[in-house]
C-alpha cells in the first residue's frame, strides 16, 4: 500500500478515538527483559531493502519507526509516540502530545518538530501523499503538535493516528525531497521504534536487532529478520513448512488448506474496514435497470455460505451499504438482506421474468435473463464469481463471466460497455461521490443519496457519521446500485511458537512485534 491510497484505506481503523474527545493511556508498561533476549523471528515480507520506507509503506516500517498510536487486541488505540491527544470542537484540529523518553536510534530526542517535518515532507509533490494543502503541522511546543485539516478527513478523521510514523529531521532536512522515496536512508534507516536496523542482503533479507533504549522496555524477540517476497504467492507456505520462516502476511486465503493437519501452525486474520468485494450493476442495462430484479439477484446469494466456499472465517460481517469502521468495530452494521432463494424466484416472477420454454433460464419479451460480468482474475475473486453464477442460475438467471485484465477492464467500464463488474467498493466519501453522486460518471441517480453525501462530507462528530452511513445502506438496500458481497480479509499464517497475535486487530506481527514473544516446545521450526 502506497501514498494516499494506503492511508485512506487504513486509516478507518483509527475510528475507535472518535467516540471520545481525548484520551490519555499514560505510561506503557514495561514488557522487557533487562536485557535482549537472543531469540529470532522471520517474516516473509513484500518489499526489498527499502521496505522501511515511504516507496513501499508496509507493515515492516513499525519495526523502526512509531506511529502516534497503536491499536489493542479490541481495536482500541493505545499511545505510541503520544501519550495522549485531543481534538477541535469541528474535528479540524488534532493535538498530540508527544511521550518526552522517546529517542532517535543514534540517542537524539524525539520532538514535535520531527513531526512537523514528517508532515510537511508528505505534503512535498514527490510524496503523493496528501492532496496539496490537506493537512499543516503546527509544533505548539518541543513535545506539543497541532494537525489541522483543511476539511473532515474522507473517511473518518484523525488521518494521522495510527498508520503515518515521523523521521528524524536532524538527519534528513538537508536532502532534496524531491527525491523523497528514493533516499538512501531508507535502506539503512535511524528509527525510533522497538527494532534498529543492522544490515541488509539486496533483494533478499533485512536483520533487525531489538532496541534497548526503546521507552517500554527491551522487546521481548531480539532479533527480526525479513525476508523478501511476493504476498499471496502459494510457494510461501513452502518457506513455512520448511522451517524458513516463522510468518508469512497476505497469504490466499485457499493456501490455508495445505496447513489444514499441521498443528505447528496457526492463522489469523484482518478485516480491511474500508474495502468490500462487490458487484457493480450497470443501471442503463434493459435488464439490470431494474430495482426489482437487482433486489431479487442479491436475495439469490447465500453470502454466509459464500465465506464457506472462499474459506473465510464465518464470523466476518456482511452488509448491504456503506459504513464506518467504528459501526464495524461495535457490530452496529443494519442489518443485512438474508438469502431467500424463494424470495428471488417471487421478485423476478412479479417482474414479468419467467421460464417459459423450460430450458432453466427465464425470459421475457422473447430475451433471456442473461447478462455478462466482467471479472479480474485476482485471488479469490474466480471462486466467488463461479458460486454466483450457480447460485444465480438455481433461480433462472445465466451469468456469463468475463476475465479481463486491470486495464481492459477499466477501459470497458469507463466506456460503459459492461453490463456488471466485479469491483470493490470503498467506504469513504470521495469513493461514494465519485461513482453516486450528481455528475459522476456513473448511471445510478438518487437525490437522497445524493443529500446524504453532502452531509456526510460535512459531518464533524461521529455518531452524525454512522447515522447517515445506515441512510445510505437503507437505500442501497431497497434500490440495490450495488451488491455487497464480502469485505476483503489479510491473512497471516504464524508458526505456533510465536504468540501474541490474535484476530483480526493483531493480525501482523510487524506491527505488534514489541508485544509479542516466542514459547519454544522444543519441536523445532
Amino acid at each position: 500500500m502506497r501514498g494516499l491510497a494506503a492511508s485512506a484505506v487504513l486509516l478507518a481503523l483509527s475510528a475507535s478515538v472518535l467516540s471520545t474527545a481525548a484520551c490519555d493511556n499514560g505510561e506503557a508498561p514495561d514488557r522487557g527483559p533487562a536485557e535482549v533476549d537472543p531469540t529470532t523471528i522471520t517474516v516473509l515480507t513484500p518489499g526489498d531493502e527499502a521496505v522501511l520506507g515511504p516507496a513501499w509503506d508496509e507493515e515492516p516500517k513499525f519495526l523502526v519507526f512509531l506511529p502516534f498510536a497503536q491499536l489493542d487486541e479490541n481495536g482500541d488505540p493505545v499511545g505510541r509516540l503520544a501519550r495522549r491527544w485531543e481534538h477541535s470542537e469541528d474535528y479540524r484540529t488534532w493535538t498530540y502530545h508527544l511521550r518526552t523518553d522517546v529517542r532517535w536510534h543514534d540517542g537524539v530526542p524525539v520532538t514535535a518538530h520531527d513531526v512537523k517535518f514528517t508532515i510537511d515532507l508528505l505534503n512535498h509533490p514527490a510524496a503523493e501523499y496528501y492532496p496539496p494543502g490537506a493537512v499543516t503541522a503546527i509544533v505548539v511546543n518541543d513535545s506539543t503538535v497541532a494537525l489541522s485539516y483543511e476539511e473532515v478527513p474522507s473517511t473518518e478523521p484523525s488521518l494521522d493516528l495510527w498508520w503515518t510514523v515521523f523521521y528524524p529531521k536532524h538527519l534528513l532536512s538537508e536532502l532534496d525531497p524531491a527525491a523523497f522515496k528514493q533516499w538512501e536512508f531508507w535502506k539503512q534507516p535511524v528509527g525510533n521504534g522497538p527494532y534498529r536496523y543492522v544490515r541488509h542482503v539486496p533483494q533478499t533479507m533485512m536483520e533487525l536487532e531489538a532496541n534497548s533504549d526503546y521507552y517500554a522496555g527491551v522487546p521481548r524477540i531480539g532479533r527480526v529478520v525479513l525476508k523478501f517476497g511476493v504476498p499471496g504467492n502459494s510457494a510461501n507456505i513452502a518457506e513455512l513448512l520448511s522451517g524458513n520462516v516463522d510468518a508469512v502476511p497476505y497469504v490466499n486465503r485457499f493456501d490455508l488448506l495445505a496447513l489444514d493437519d499441521d498443528s505447528r501452525f496457526r492463522n489469523y486474520y484482518q478485516i480491511n474496514q474500508i474495502l468490500v468485494r462487490a458487484i457493480f450493476w450497470n443501471q442503463g442495462h434493459p435488464i439490470l435497470g431494474n430495482a426489482t430484479v437487482r433486489r431479487a439477484l442479491t436475495l439469490a446469494i447465500d453470502r454466509r455460505e459464500m465465506l464457506q466456499v472462499l474459506n473465510m472465517p464465518e464470523d466476518i460481517p456482511i452488509a448491504d451499504g456503506p459504513y464506518s469502521s467504528r459501526q464495524l468495530r461495535r457490530g452496529e452494521l443494519v442489518e443485512a438482506l438474508s438469502f431467500d432463494a424463494a424470495g428471488a424466484r417471487r421478485l423476478l416472477d412479479e417482474a414479468g421474468w419467467r421460464d417459459e420454454d423450460g430450458d432453466g433460464v427465464r425470459e421475457r419479451d422473447g430475451r433471456a435473463l442473461r447478462f455478462e460480468a466482467i471479472l479480474s482474475p485476482l485471488p479469490g475473486w474466480e471462486e466467488m464469481a463461479v458460486y454466483i453464477q450457480d447460485r444465480l442460475r438455481r433461480v433462472g438467471v445465466q451469468m456469463e463471466v468475463l476475465l479481463l485484465e486491470g486495464q481492459a477492464a477499466r477501459s470497458r467500464v469507463l466506456r460503459g460497455e459492461v453490463d456488471a463488474v466485479f469491483a470493490l467498493f470503498e467506504n469513504s466519501t470521495v469513493f461514494l461521490e465519485r461513482v453516486f453522486s450528481e455528475g459522476s460518471t456513473r448511471s445510478y441517480r438518487n437525490a437522497e443519496l445524493d443529500r446524504l453525501i453532502d452531509l456526510l462530507k460535512e459531518a464533524i462528530d461521529p455518531d452524525s457519521r454512522d447515522r447517515i452511513y445506515s441512510e445510505m445502506t437503507e437505500i442501497f438496500q431497497r434500490d440495490v446500485p450495488v451488491t455487497f458481497l464480502v469485505p476483503r480479509v489479510n491473512t497471516v499464517v504464524a508458526h505456533q511458537r510465536v504468540r501474541g497475535l490474535s484476530s483480526p486487530y493483531r493480525a501482523f506481527p510487524c506491527r505488534h512485534m514489541d508485544e509479542l514473544w516466542i514459547e519454544d516446545d522444543g519441536g523445532g521450526g
